[in-house]
């Protein structure tokens, strides 16, 4: 049996966690418009968590596994 490839393997955590952070910004707008009856706080803050996931996480991961010799 094959080993499994640990470039998809890390592709595939990169999408999950785009996709979570997304799930987030959604809840927190919702909260925010107040679809969802929970303190706009809350909503605000998801919203944050939920962007710095989408966008600052899986450009810091990508960069650690980077295979170039520094």
């Amino acid at each position: 049996m094959a080993e499994p490839d640990p470039a998809a393997s890390r592709f595939w955590l990169l999408q999950l966690i785009r996709l979570s952070g997304a799930a987030m910004v959604v809840v927190g707008a919702l909260i925010v418009a107040e679809a969802i009856a929970l303190p706009y706080a809350l909503g605000i803050a998801l919203l944050v968590l939920g962007l710095v996931e989408f966008f600052v996480i899986p450009t810091q991961l990508a960069k650690r596994w980077s295979t170039r010799d520094k």
